[in-house]
């Protein structure tokens, strides 16, 4: 093996070395701050991190999968624990607007949805990724039953469903600067319903 060959990122195998998953990870990030989504590939990655293609996809099974990692290493949302299940969903939504609004990773949450359209392999990790951030958000409304403000029987996920709709609604349609009057009404009729008093 030549000189050059033992300077460049050695094969790692199978399990994640956390220092070169790192490196990768900050790669895609700086792809994605330079190149935009439209540039972002596992190609670009892998120069720019000095690591091999199959490296990425063995621990990244596809572009979907690595942006969300990305996205998540960008994600600091606070989960509000107020002691009102209505204010802990207005703090979370405005939170989350203004994480989407103010960093790249509302872009990258956007691309990744669009992508997820027309990609299974997007759709999966998308679909994935949801169904853990519904359980999180979830214990929004797990924590509100134990205080007594949610019925036994309603189902905390399809609540987290609801929130998420309204939330990514606002995404795509690029209406994060959304009044604060306006998500307390929303909240306010999941957590009520829209029946007469």
């Amino acid at each position: 093996m030549g000189e050059a060959a033992t300077r460049g990122r050695k094969s790692i195998g199978a399990k994640r070395n956390p220092e070169s998953a790192d490196a990768i990870v900050e790669a895609a990030e700086a792809v994605l701050r330079e190149a935009g989504y439209a540039g972002f590939s596992i190609e670009a990655v892998a120069r720019r991190a000095r690591a091999g293609k199959p490296t990425i996809y063995r621990w990244w099974p596809s572009k979907a999968a690595l942006l969300i990692e990305v996205y998540q290493r960008q994600k600091r949302v606070e989960t509000p624990d107020t002691g009102n299940v209505e204010d802990d969903l207005v703090g979370f939504l405005k939170n989350l607007f203004a994480h989407w609004r103010d960093t790249p990773s509302g872009n990258i949450f956007r691309s990744l949805v669009a992508e997820a359209q027309s990609d299974e392999t997007a759709a999966a990790a998308l679909a994935e990724y949801s169904k853990g951030r519904r359980s999180h958000t979830g214990l929004m409304i797990e924590r509100a039953r134990a205080r007594g403000e949610v019925a036994a029987d309603i189902d905390g996920a399809i609540v987290a469903d609801l929130i998420a709709s309204y939330a990514w609604r606002h995404l795509l349609t690029n209406r994060l600067d959304e009044h604060e009057a306006t998500i307390r009404t929303a909240v306010r009729y999941v957590v009520r319903g829209i029946g007469p008093a």
